[in-house]
């Protein structure tokens, strides 16, 4: 693609993004998501493959759907209460479909399963743009609705962790995997959402870090499965050393990054007097530990069935950009001493 039109696009991305950081009015706001969805849709379809065309058109669908049912649910929120401010829905009707079409454009279970299917049909870099950036600005949404019934969020964020972790096991396409991933870890959040938004805000920065330097392993490693995974010592000893790491922090595992979020959500959860709730989001995180330690396996304890040393292309030296991965992998390694300084940034 013409660097301009990238340069162009990503602009765009970034553009409706801050219109829907920025917007207090509702049609402003789903103006913003219009121009998110719109600016991503060429970057997806850019390499002109059935697959990556089938994507493209499923997420268009989806989120076109989404913006359709948040702007009906906004109009009906001002048909009934005269009210176009974000921070003033207050009809029980109008909130509650307006978190459902949200929850449509994150990726939320049960409205999840377009996810792996167009993750799947797309490179690793414009996947990591959907899986990161594609959150913020539903998400900014989410976050300044006041849920009339808090019921609707507590069974999203359950069903989402428990779906997560259950559509990952089967999987061998680490695409899939991370989609199912992504599910999971927004779960986590939604179930805090209401009882603290700065918590919230916590889960998804750590959610963006861990899931960036993720996907720039299998970038650096252009690894689609998990079979390929086992190649990665070949190209890249050290980084297949601290993989491991980056895995078991999403899986949430001490004293890595990922545990902080999930044990400050439990906590929360448990002084609301949701102590079953806590349990079971506690046991369905083990269903995402399970396929994380999969591929964990498969990096690091297995060898490609290729011995031919003379002709294995992987031993050429990459020229991919490494100095993100660096960084995103030291922050999804080491930030969990840095948890109460965190915590205090978020809750000013």
């Amino acid at each position: 693609m013409n660097p301009y039109i990238s340069a162009t696009l990503l602009l765009s991305l970034g553009l409706g993004t801050t219109i829907t950081f920025a917007s207090s009015h509702w049609l402003l706001a789903w103006m913003g998501l219009e121009i998110n969805t719109l600016a991503i849709l060429p970057l997806m379809a850019q390499q002109h493959h059935p697959r990556a065309v089938e994507a493209t058109t499923k997420y268009f669908l989806t989120q076109a759907t989404g913006a359709a049912t948040l702007l009906f649910a906004t109009t009906t929120n001002a048909w009934l209460t005269g009210q176009w401010d974000i921070l003033q829905m207050s009809h029980p009707l109008a909130t509650t479909i307006a978190i459902l079409a949200l929850s449509l454009k994150v990726g939320l279970a049960p409205l999840h399963t377009w996810l792996p299917e167009v993750l799947q049909g797309l490179d690793l870099a414009t996947g990591l743009i959907l899986s990161t950036w594609q959150k913020l600005a539903p998400f900014a949404l989410l976050l300044q609705i006041q849920p009339t019934n808090p019921a609707i969020l507590i069974t999203l964020g359950i069903a989402s962790t428990l779906i997560g972790g259950w559509g990952g096991l089967n999987q061998t396409q680490l695409r899939k995997i991370m989609a199912y991933s992504s599910t999971a870890h927004l779960g986590w959040m939604i179930l805090v959402l209401q009882f603290s938004p700065s918590l919230t805000l916590l889960t998804l920065f750590t959610y963006l870090i861990m899931t960036t330097s993720t996907f720039l392993v299998f970038k650096l490693n252009k690894s689609t499965n998990i079979n390929m995974l086992a190649t990665s010592w070949a190209k890249a000893p050290a980084l297949t050393t601290l993989t491991p790491l980056i895995l078991l922090s999403l899986g949430g595992l001490p004293p890595l990054t990922g545990f902080m979020p999930k044990w400050l959500i439990l906590q929360e959860l448990t002084k609301q007097d949701l102590a079953p709730v806590a349990t079971l989001a506690a046991l369905t995180a083990l269903l995402s530990l399970y396929f994380y330690l999969r591929l964990t396996y498969a990096m690091t304890l297995t060898m490609s069935p290729n011995n031919i040393t003379g002709t294995t292309p992987w031993r050429l030296p990459s020229s991919q950009f490494t100095l993100l991965l660096a960084i995103m992998t030291m922050l999804t390694i080491s930030l969990l001493p840095f948890t109460p300084t965190m915590s205090t940034l978020l809750t000013l």
